[in-house]
């Protein structure tokens, strides 16, 4: 069975996440959302709620464990047995900076890292601007995940 991990912060998962969830899911056995804990960031939802949106989201998908970390990605990685690590990439920059730290995993782990291309359409959504906009009340619906609850 391949496993790997989509590791992020998720807050909150996107349409984005969602898409790179969907077709990852068409060559890896089973996928852990791995929900990493960084004090650095300010979260606009608790780690408790992003992990149960995303759980609700995914009830009816036995291919997909979310689970929460607070180590590095590549140590989370061995604790659930996952051999690939999988991202996603909207531009140049999140390809440099994705680029560096996959080598770096690779070199420590021997764990290699699948990076999928944005769909064109949703090089735009992004964790941060979706927060953004609910900070400010705007509805964020077209950005999420359909069928998938926020709740505050």
């Amino acid at each position: 069975m391949r496993r790997a991990i989509f590791p992020g912060t998720f807050d909150p998962f996107t349409i984005g996440h969602s898409s790179v969830v969907s077709r990852a899911l068409t060559f890896i056995d089973e996928i852990v959302i791995g929900i990493g804990i960084n004090e650095n960031k300010n979260t606009y939802f608790p780690l408790e709620k992003r992990e149960q949106m995303i759980r609700d989201y995914y009830r009816n998908e036995p291919r997909i464990i979310v689970q929460s970390y607070d180590c590095l990605t590549i140590d989370f990685a061995r604790q659930v047995d996952a051999s690939l690590i999988i991202r996603g990439i909207r531009t140049v920059k999140d390809f440099e900076y994705e680029e560096t730290i996959a080598d770096i995993n690779r070199k420590l782990t021997g764990i290699e890292t699948i990076l999928l291309f944005t769909e064109p359409e949703l090089t735009c959504v992004s964790s941060t601007t979706v927060r953004e906009l609910l900070q400010y009340g705007k509805d964020i619906s077209m950005f999420i995940p359909e069928g998938m609850e926020i709740r505050d």
